[in-house]
């Protein structure tokens, strides 16, 4: 250190200075974006030109749509055309699940059924398949069961029974098996080997280790697909007209145009049926991937945030 008579002086900083102040806080201005308030003036507007000029075109009849849309007779075909989708839809998730375990399978033979299933199926229109399908009592024209140039068990004459409405849920089931194959092995293919692995050392079966430990954790996977696939099967009813099978919602909107001679207004009201049971459908699938997406997300819900907010007092307290 430089003695005083040099005239240096001492850097060292002293121990009692004052400690510095706080900077002042900043105040931020979220940025402004016209570009979207302009694009919603545009988008309302013309969202309200159409409405208007629909409500005042005198071709949708609107009193002939009021009249109409809880008919007994529509309200019936709503009913046909759910009855149509969940029993298809029951059917093609359970050919679904084990068309995809059966590509999944050790067993070659096994594989390649599922392949062909699904080959055929997905490579052919469901219009054409559902037409084949009402064509069946002219392909077979009687089913026997029994023992070869022996005794029959079982006989069913198919051109004797009117079984339209039993071959639309074939027809639709059978085809979407071969969708929900691909949605299931996907879901499966999705879950790490390493729980098969620590199945089969606990002395799982596979089956039990896709009953038990697979197939659980791919639910996450398969809901959202299935969901849509429920949605689409909805709307897909309206082409079993082919069998011919005219009960369900498009098939009866379309015998009541056919003598009114309104097929405008008609057309309204079974598009207004499947929105509302679609958007039915859309709810219930949301709270389904809700339950089964839990412990998935890293966001915490606000249940969990309260939990957590009380236990850190708990501990603050402590």
């Amino acid at each position: 250190m430089s003695s005083p008579e040099s005239g240096s002086t001492d850097t060292t900083p002293s121990t009692d200075a004052t400690p510095s102040t706080p900077p002042e806080s900043i105040t931020a201005v979220p940025l402004r974006h016209p570009g979207q308030w302009i694009a919603a003036v545009i988008i309302l507007g013309v969202a309200g030109l159409f409405i208007y000029g629909a409500a005042t075109n005198p071709a949708y009849k609107w009193d002939t749509y009021g009249k109409y849309l809880f008919d007994t007779r529509i309200i019936e075909a709503a009913g046909w055309t759910l009855a149509l989708t969940v029993c298809a839809m029951a059917l093609g998730v359970v050919l679904g699940v084990i068309m995809a375990i059966m590509r999944l399978s050790p067993n070659p033979v096994l594989r390649a059924v599922a392949w062909v299933y699904l080959w055929v199926f997905r490579g052919t229109p469901v219009y054409v398949q559902l037409v084949l399908w009402g064509l069946f009592g002219s392909i077979y024209k009687q089913i026997d069961l029994g023992v070869p140039f022996g005794p029959t068990f079982f006989h069913i004459d198919v051109q004797s029974i009117n079984a339209a409405f039993l071959f639309a849920i074939i027809g639709l089931g059978l085809n979407e098996a071969a969708y929900m194959a691909e949605i299931v092995r996907a879901g499966i293919t999705s879950v790490p080997e390493g729980q098969m692995e620590a199945s089969v050392a606990l002395g799982m079966t596979w089956p039990q280790t896709m009953r038990r430990v697979v197939l659980p954790q791919a639910m996450r996977i398969i809901i959202p697909p299935t969901g849509n696939e429920l949605i689409s099967m909805l709307k897909t009813t309206s082409l079993v007209t082919a069998i011919p099978f005219s009960l369900e919602l498009y098939g009866r909107s379309r015998d009541i145009s056919s003598v009114n001679f309104q097929p405008i207004p008609m057309l309204l009201v079974a598009s207004t049926w499947y929105l509302a049971v679609t958007s039915l459908l859309m709810v219930g699938q949301h709270y389904l991937e809700k339950h089964y997406s839990k412990g998935a997300s890293r966001v915490l819900s606000e249940r969990q945030l309260a939990e957590l907010a009380q236990a850190e007092t708990m501990e603050g307290g402590r």
